[in-house]
């Protein structure tokens, strides 16, 4: 596992089977899948599900204007991802604790976490994620977050 993040720290790796060794986070943070932010704002508790990129070091997140002005007031966040299956009885969790900072809107790193979903041939993408049209995303920022602590659980299962 990649850690470049100095006050990173990994404070759970749980097998609940009590077998094996726990899936490999850069691995896993590698797939695409989603992320819940969980932020503060004036009104309480948020949740927000995105898309995500890690680049070894940081978790990036394409942000419009609602979750990064909560961001900006109040940086504390925690991430949850999931990659469930229920055919093959896969469970793995991380959840990330850190703090958020909200930069301005990067063509090149946008793409990146877009080609995760969506994949490399940009003719095929939904219009609505056509950063050449500038007027569309005037709001756009992006969010980095630095992992603080990483809880990882492998909670697979035998399908019957």
């Amino acid at each position: 596992m990649t850690d470049r993040g100095a006050k990173m720290q990994i404070v759970e790796k749980h097998v609940s089977s009590g077998r094996g060794e726990v899936f490999d986070l850069d691995e896993f943070l590698a797939r695409p899948l989603y992320a819940h932010l969980a932020h503060s704002s004036t009104g309480g508790p948020r949740e927000s599900p995105v898309w995500f990129s890690w680049d070894g070091e940081f978790i990036w997140i394409i942000g419009g204007s609602t979750f990064p002005a909560n961001l900006r007031h109040d940086p504390r966040c925690a991430l949850g991802i999931v990659d469930w299956d229920s055919a093959t009885g896969k469970s793995h969790h991380v959840a990330i604790r850190g703090r958020a900072e909200v930069m301005p809107f990067d063509l090149n790193i946008a793409k990146a976490i877009l080609r995760r979903y969506f994949g490399p041939d940009e003719s095929r993408w939904d219009p609505r994620f056509d950063y050449s049209i500038a007027a569309n995303h005037t709001d756009d920022t992006l969010v980095r977050i630095t992992r603080e602590t990483v809880v990882m659980r492998d909670q697979s299962y035998k399908v019957s």
